[in-house]
């Protein structure tokens, strides 16, 4: 079996680790369960490009158990635990291609060796494996019959792929479930990335003004989880309808020319490129933290801050000072890669359990329906979500009510008024 990981004597930690966050796992055990009796995966070529963690390590596990033969490599650079990458080699016979902290020649080397499996169902964050199985192109993308995506990020890519007419297959967006993003991207996403904020540099958060760009569900999670732990929270917007909202949310709204002058701690949660720049940098107060928890390190306009730094330094594992010619000093977090990931571990496994019990169910779907299926971006079918949330809510012991015979007349009809 062929595999890259950092050191296989790992392993024994990293299994460790997994068998802790399968323990608060509940709905994707009992797909596991399902899936070991059913075999519903049975020959189908998985090849998943995702961030090696404890949670991802139980969603290949159950893969397995379904019958699917995969491969896993890492959707970001930094986000790898190389103990779990090794466990999976050493304990699952799962092939890994992951090192945290490869360089990019690596990380690009690492997807297509992923892809030597010949995939027929890709799995997605980012949309990086995607985009480099298309510009292959010939029979390794001819045989693929459909993928998924976890990320907004990865999202956005791929609807301007399939709107430009070069996506060569219909991908489902797991991102877009009602169990991921309004779990993962807000819970997952805000307890995360002030862990990873505060692991990287045991920061006071109480009374700091947070400056948060972008209010999509992540930003949203990370303003709460940021306000919840004292800070005056900054929401920086482009869309009038989400700067509304955070407005009725209680947080204070203004541009980021504004908010630089203010801010000592910066999260860009948007997706989109460059939204902290130069002109920015040089606005900010000495000392000012700047942090990244979208998909790619972009968000950052790092070429910029190295263009007006006279000197830099790593001063704490995962903070980098950048002096300017004044004397102030900006500190950036993680390489501007995803700090959550990046300084932590990731999203808690609790709540990864939703999104990878929609990765696990939308594989089996793009194998029994995929033939009916456009070359474009699908939402997760509606009744996967609702069984999902409905399995979520039995694991934790709550119970809801059913619609009446009655009701249910009541709310397809119109006859019925006043």
């Amino acid at each position: 079996m062929k595999y890259h990981v950092k050191d296989v004597s790992l392993a024994e930690k990293g299994k460790l680790r997994i068998e802790w966050a399968e323990a608060q796992m509940p709905v994707l055990r009992k797909i596991r369960e399902d899936f070991s009796r059913e075999k519903p995966l049975k020959g189908i070529r998985v090849a998943a490009c995702l961030h090696v963690t404890t949670e991802t390590a139980n969603l290949m596990i159950t893969l397995k158990e379904g019958g699917a033969e995969v491969t896993l490599t890492a959707s970001n650079p930094l986000s790898t635990q190389d103990d779990v990458a090794a466990s999976l080699v050493k304990h699952y016979d799962i092939p890994v291609f992951a090192i945290k902290g490869e360089d990019e020649k690596t990380y690009y080397e690492h997807i297509e060796s992923a892809l030597e499996i010949e995939p027929v169902i890709t799995m997605d964050d980012g949309a990086d494996l995607v985009s480099t199985l298309h510009r292959k192109g010939g029979e390794a993308l001819k045989r693929v019959i459909g993928g998924t995506e976890e990320t907004t990020t990865g999202v956005i890519r791929l609807r301007a792929m399939a709107q430009d007419g070069v996506l060569a297959y219909p991908i489902i967006a797991v991102n877009d479930a009602y169990t991921k993003h309004l779990f993962d991207n807000r819970y997952g996403t805000g307890q995360s990335t002030i862990d990873g904020i505060l692991r990287a540099t045991n920061y006071l958060i109480a009374g700091s003004y947070f400056v948060v760009a972008g209010y999509g569900w992540c930003g949203r999670g990370v303003a709460m989880r940021a306000r919840g732990a004292g800070a005056k929270v900054i929401v920086t917007e482009v869309d009038p309808l989400r700067a509304l909202e955070a407005n009725m949310d209680g947080f204070m709204v203004m541009k980021m020319e504004d908010a630089v002058k203010l801010g000592d701690i910066f999260v860009t949660v948007t997706g989109d490129k460059h939204v902290l720049r130069k002109e920015h940098f040089l606005a900010m107060k000495d000392g000012a933290i700047v942090a990244n928890a979208g998909h790619f390190n972009v968000e950052i306009d790092i070429p910029s801050l190295e263009e007006i730094a006279v000197s830099k330094r790593r001063i704490r594992e995962f903070v980098e000072e950048y002096k300017l010619d004044d004397g102030r000093r900006i500190y950036l977090l993680a390489e501007g890669r995803l700090i959550n990931l990046s300084a932590a571990e990731g999203h808690p496994a609790a709540v990864m359990d939703m999104s990878f019990a929609n990765q696990a169910l939308s594989v089996v779907y793009l194998k029994e329906n995929a033939t009916k299926l456009e070359r474009k971006v699908y939402r997760v079918p509606e009744e996967i979500d609702r069984n999902i949330a409905l399995l979520k809510l039995r694991s934790l012991g709550i119970e809801i009510d059913e619609l009446t015979e009655e009701q249910k007349k009541y709310l397809n009809s119109w006859e019925e008024g006043t």
